[in-house]
C-alpha cells in the first residue's frame, strides 16, 4: 500500500474515521445537546467534501486496481456529500421534535455515505458488494431508529430482510461472472470478454442477477415492494436521505459495471433494462394516483424518477450516444436530489408526532396560511413533473433526447405519457393547498428553513442556467467510454 492508494479514497478514510471518533466523542455530549453531534457530522461532511474537490482533474487506481479515482466519482461523491450535508439539516431539529434524538442517528448516517462513496469508486465486483453492505446496513437500522413506534420497526425489518434478499442476488452473479472470468475485477472481466476466454451464456445470467439486486437497491419495478412501507414507515429525515442517496449510489455502481465490465453485452441487455425502465415508470406514476398520504404518493414517485433515470441506461450499448445519455441520467440525478430534499422538507415542516400531518388535507390551506412553504412546494411539485421553470424540465429534456437519439422511440413516448399521468397527482397537491380551506400547523426551524427555500430557489435557477452543471456531467462520462 501506498501513499497514492490512500489519496485515492481519502474522503472515505476521512468519513469512517471521523465516524468512529463521533461516537466516543457522542458520550460525553449531554442528551438534550445531540445538535452538537450533528453540527459535528456536518463539518466531517464538509471536510471530506473539501477534499473531494481537490481530487477533481486527478486520475488513478488504488489497492491493485479494486478502487479508482476518476472525474466520474469525483461528481458522483461530491453529489453523495451534498446529500449527506442536506440529510443532517433535515434532521436536525426533526428528531427532536419527535422524541428520537439520539447522537448515534448521524453517526450511521456517515458509515451509510461512507459505503455510497466506495460504490462510487469500486473498480472490482467484491468491493461493489464490501460498499452496498456498508451503505446498506446503517440504513437498515435508521429506517427502524423511531423505535418502540411498531411503523418504524415494521419498515427496519422490511428493509432488512428484502435488502439482504437482494444481497443474494448481487453475490451470487458475481460468483458466476467469476467463474466465467475468473475474475472480479471489472477491467479483467471486459479484458477477458474481448479475448474470447469468458464463458459467455455464464456472464449474461451473472449480470442479469447483478442487475436484479441493484434493481432492488433503486426501487426499480418490479423490485420495488419494499419501498412505500419503508417510506412510510421510517422517520422522514432517514427517508429523504434514503431516497436519494441510495439511488445516486446504485445508480453510480450499475453505470461503472455496465459501461466497464459488461458492453460487449449490451445487445444483450438492452432490452431487460427497456422493460425494467418502462414497468417502472408505468407503475410507480400509476398507483401514485391513488396515494392520499403524502409520504406514499413520494414513495411511488420516487419509484417513478427511478424509471426515467434508467432510461439513461438503455442506449449504453450505441457509443455515439452512450457518454450523452449517461450524462443526461447524472444531470437528471442531480434535479432530483434538489427537487427531492426539497418536497421532503415541506413534509417534514407539516408533520406531527404520531404520524399527524401526513394526509393529503392536512396541506388545505397552506397556501394561505404559509405562502412560503406553498410556493416552495409548487416549485417541486411542477420539477417533478417537468413543467417550467424547473429544473425537472430540463432533466426530462435531456433524458428524452438521448433516447430518441438512441432510436428508442418508443421508451420515449412511454415517458412523456407517464409525465402527464403524473401531472395529476403532483398538481392535486397545488389544488389542494391553494383551493381548499384549512388550518395547517407548520414548524419553522431555521436549518429545515434554509433548506427547502435553498432548494426552491436553486431548481428555479438552475433550470435557466442548466449548461454547466451538464458539461460538467459530460467531462465527468468521457473517460468511461
Amino acid at each position: 500500500m501506498t501513499q497514492a492508494d490512500f489519496y485515492t479514497i481519502l474522503p472515505i478514510i476521512l468519513l469512517v474515521a471521523w465516524a468512529s471518533a463521533l461516537l466516543l466523542v457522542d458520550l460525553f455530549i449531554p442528551k438534550g445537546r445531540k445538535g452538537l453531534t450533528a453540527l459535528l457530522a456536518a463539518v466531517g461532511l464538509a471536510a471530506a467534501m473539501g477534499i473531494t474537490l481537490t481530487q477533481s482533474g486527478h486520475t488513478g487506481v488504488g489497492f491493485s486496481g479494486m478502487v479508482v479515482l476518476d472525474g466520474f466519482s469525483v461528481f458522483v461523491n461530491l453529489l453523495l456529500l451534498f446529500t449527506g450535508l442536506l440529510g443532517v439539516a433535515l434532521a436536525y431539529g426533526y428528531v427532536k421534535r419527535l422524541g428520537i434524538e439520539r447522537g448515534e442517528y448521524y453517526t450511521l448516517l456517515l458509515f451509510s455515505i461512507a459505503g455510497m462513496l466506495l460504490m462510487a469508486q469500486a473498480a472490482d465486483l467484491i468491493m461493489i458488494f464490501l460498499a452496498l453492505e456498508l451503505l446498506s446496513i446503517p440504513l437498515y437500522v435508521l429506517a427502524a431508529f423511531a423505535h418502540p413506534q411498531a411503523e418504524s420497526e415494521e419498515a427496519g425489518l422490511k428493509y432488512f430482510l428484502l435488502g439482504a434478499f437482494s444481497s443474494g442476488f448481487v453475490v451470487y452473479g458475481i460468483a458466476l461472472v467469476f467463474g466465467a472470468t475468473q475474475t472480479t475485477a471489472l477491467s479483467g472481466i471486459a479484458a477477458a470478454v474481448s479475448a474470447g476466454t469468458a464463458n459467455t451464456m455464464l456472464m449474461l445470467i451473472g449480470s442479469a442477477l447483478i442487475l436484479v439486486g441493484f434493481s432492488f437497491k433503486v426501487a426499480a419495478v418490479p423490485f420495488h415492494m419494499w419501498t412505500p412501507d419503508v417510506y412510510q414507515g421510517a422517520p422522514t429525515s432517514v427517508t429523504a436521505f434514503m431516497a436519494a442517496g441510495a439511488k445516486i449510489a446504485g445508480f453510480a455502481a450499475l453505470l461503472r459495471v455496465f459501461s466497464t465490465a459488461f458492453p460487449s453485452l449490451a445487445a444483450d441487455l438492452t432490452p431487460v433494462l427497456w422493460v425494467l425502465a418502462a414497468l417502472t415508470m408505468i407503475v410507480g406514476n400509476l398507483i401514485a394516483v391513488s396515494q392520499t398520504n403524502i409520504k406514499r404518493m413520494l414513495a411511488y414517485s420516487s419509484i417513478a424518477h427511478a424509471g426515467y433515470i434508467l432510461m439513461a441506461f438503455v442506449p449504453f450499448g450505441n457509443p455515439d450516444v452512450a457518454p450523452i445519455s449517461i450524462a443526461a441520467g447524472l444531470f437528471y440525478l442531480v434535479s432530483y436530489v434538489l427537487t427531492n430534499f426539497g418536497s421532503w422538507g415541506v413534509v417534514i415542516a407539516l408533520e406531527k408526532a404520531e404520524g399527524k400531518g401526513l394526509n393529503l388535507d392536512d396541506y388545505a390551506g397552506l397556501g394561505r396560511k404559509y405562502p412560503g412553504l406553498a410556493a416552495a412546494m409548487t416549485i417541486f411539485m411542477l420539477s417533478l413533473t417537468g413543467i417550467p421553470p424547473t429544473l425537472g424540465l430540463v432533466g426530462k429534456f435531456y433524458l428524452f433526447r438521448a433516447v430518441i437519439a438512441g432510436g428508442f422511440y418508443g421508451l420515449a413516448i412511454i415517458g412523456v405519457l407517464t409525465s402527464l399521468v403524473s401531472a395529476y397527482y403532483y398538481l392535486r397537491v397545488v389544488v389542494i393547498m391553494y383551493m381548499r380551506d384549512g388550518e395547517p400547523e407548520a414548524t419553522s426551524e431555521p436549518w429545515l428553513n434554509l433548506t427547502w427555500a435553498g432548494m426552491a430557489l436553486a431548481t428555479v435557477v438552475l433550470s435557466f442556467v442548466p449548461s454547466f452543471v451538464f458539461e460538467w456531467a459530460s467531462q465527468a462520462v468521457m473517460k468511461l467510454f
